[in-house]
């Protein structure tokens, strides 16, 4: 047997579970969304604790930034989210009946 063939076949066996994913539930639409807003209230409450430890225990500066970049993030994204909402909701009022 071939050193090439060999080494194809090795391959082509490491790479066959990647052509054929398993499949996996998706969440549903509300678990997504619970999944969404538990993540964004836990982003906010890191970057709180974040803020008081750096206001009463002088922790590190570095890991305050990181933390309220994130909370910014989150808030953005939230923004963005709600006024697309909005604007749909508008956009489903002006639909004729």
């Amino acid at each position: 047997m071939d050193v090439r063939n060999t080494l194809a076949a090795q391959a082509y066996g490491q790479a066959r579970p990647a052509l054929r994913p398993e499949a996996t539930a998706q969440p549903s639409a509300g678990e997504a969304f619970t999944q969404a807003v538990e993540g964004f209230a836990e982003t906010l409450q890191t970057g709180e604790a974040q803020a008081r430890a750096a206001m009463t225990t002088g922790a590190d500066p570095h890991s305050l930034v990181t933390a309220l970049a994130q909370t910014e993030l989150a808030v953005e994204t939230a923004v963005t989210i709600r006024d697309r909402v909005v604007e749909a909701y508008q956009e489903i009022l002006r639909m004729p009946v």
